[in-house]
């Protein structure tokens, strides 16, 4: 394959996935060697073993981060900080985007983001929404799963002070309802206590806020 009948084949896709372009070809060898030489010349761009995108010159689509995220490693959602950042539950933003995957964990560094993966296991990988941005579909925690997410595979003694420091934020975004209900089918004492300090936590700061 030629690079002009190559790039009018994929330029319209966000991310290449090579795997997919050698489905049904007998001898891939070839195709491995152009793509290998076209990441030399600056036309194409490898972000992990199998996975590229065209050079910006060339591309037609815009690159949206969290699918990025999924397409790196599947199956896989956005979780914990970068997911807090999203539901505007801390006041900051987080430069690493960090998924949730029942993979190994890795940490992939590209030109587009730094994407940390943190493994789990297939039971727990529920607890995500779909966002579509430019066709493109990204898979992002709830604020209720991130939460539990966090504290489950960071392994920390939840207490208020911590809360704090976490400088937790927009607890009308939470349902807690939903929190209890999610930590309960962890199956884990501790992810309950986990959500039930948030849960009170939460009540006491919108009570200060009230009397603010």
């Amino acid at each position: 394959m030629k690079l002009e009948a190559f790039i009018n084949r994929v330029r319209g896709l966000p991310v290449i996935d090579a795997e997919g372009l050698l489905v049904g070809v007998a001898n891939p060898g070839p195709v491995k060697v152009r793509l290998s030489r076209w990441c030399k010349s600056g036309k194409l761009l490898k972000l992990k073993n199998n996975i590229y995108v065209l050079a910006e010159t060339f591309r037609k689509a815009d690159i949206y981060e969290p699918y990025l995220a999924m397409a790196l490693k599947k199956p896989s959602y956005i979780s914990l900080e970068k997911a807090f950042e999203y539901h505007g539950l801390i006041p900051e933003g987080v430069p690493v985007y960090t998924c949730v995957t029942t993979k190994r964990p890795e940490k992939i560094v590209t030109a587009f983001g730094t994407f940390a993966y943190r493994h789990i296991r297939n039971g727990l990988f529920w607890g995500y929404d779909a966002i579509s941005v430019n066709k493109q579909t990204a898979f992002i925690a709830r604020p209720e799963k991130a939460l539990l997410d966090f504290f489950y595979l960071n392994g920390l003694k939840i207490d208020e002070d911590y809360l704090a420091e976490m400088r937790l934020q927009n607890f009308k975004r939470i349902n807690f309802t939903k929190l209890i209900e999610f930590a309960q089918r962890f199956e884990s004492p501790g992810v309950l206590r986990v959500a039930r300090v948030i849960k009170e936590y939460a009540a006491k700061h919108k009570k200060e806020e009230r009397r603010l």
